[in-house]
């Protein structure tokens, strides 16, 4: 069973680390193992609840790191400026925004990123823009 490291901030603030394998974007909600597959508890994560989803390289990372917010090199696709109502700002690009789903997929713009790739859950944003220009969030 393919399993992906993730980390899970809700909208609340709260950050949970762990492992899922049956994260899929269309459904409602899915499992989180803290502490990996054999971790000790899993629990159950609503899609709706959640900020976003990180898919992490390692559940360390580099807390001091800055990351590059431009677009410059990046690869083709739709460039996206993902602006969350806590403050928060990401930049990166997608292939795919499908409006009625929860979310969207976004690799982000820094290629050193500890981030893989990181879902985005709509209803937790302020503002998106896509290839520079401002998108209508059904909030």
């Amino acid at each position: 069973m393919i399993t992906n490291k993730i980390v899970v901030h809700d909208k609340s603030g709260n950050v949970e680390k762990g492992t899922t394998a049956d994260f899929l974007p269309k459904r409602p909600l899915f499992h989180l193992a803290i502490g990996g597959m054999h971790g000790e508890e899993i629990k159950k994560i609503v899609i709706d609840n959640l900020k976003a989803v990180f898919f992490v390289k390692d559940f360390e990372g580099d807390k001091n790191r800055q990351e590059s917010k431009g677009f410059d090199n990046l690869p083709a696709g739709k460039k996206i400026r993902a602006m969350f109502k806590d403050g928060e700002i990401i930049t990166g690009y997608t292939h795919s925004i499908k409006m009625d789903q929860p979310g969207l997929f976004l690799v982000p713009a820094d290629p050193k990123s500890n981030n893989e790739r990181i879902f985005i859950v709509f209803s937790s944003l302020s503002q998106l823009e896509v290839d520079g220009s401002a998108v209508t969030l059904n909030q």
